[in-house]
């Protein structure tokens, strides 16, 4: 089983935003699915201050040439100026669903 096409990227969004993003993801075929995981706490550093957001994680299934148009696809919807978008390699995983994320992902992403 290699997933050596297939990432898993990670993003944090406020809630409002979340859907749109996951939704526009996934039509634009720059996904084949995103998970939106409800209020994550967030604890981080923001111009020299400790701040903290209640924020939604959205985890996104997609392939390595996808990147840059999910990348765009943020610059256009993310209300942040510096928005996380982190892309974790799949080494392995079920062959029929790595097919599915590549089949449901397009080719130029």
């Amino acid at each position: 089983m290699s997933g050596s096409k297939a990432v898993v990227c990670l993003t944090t969004a406020p809630p409002a935003h979340a859907p749109r993003i996951a939704a526009t993801a996934v039509e634009r075929e720059l996904a084949a699915c995103v998970n939106i995981v409800g209020l994550v706490h967030s604890i981080y550093r923001w111009q020299g201050e400790v701040q903290t957001d209640e924020e939604s994680l959205l985890v996104i299934k997609t392939t390595r040439a996808a990147i840059p148009g999910i990348e765009r696809l943020l610059g256009e919807l993310h209300p942040y100026d510096t928005f996380e978008l982190v892309a974790l390699d799949v080494s392995a995983g079920s062959d029929r669903y790595l097919e599915w994320i590549a089949t449901s992902v397009s080719s130029s992403g």
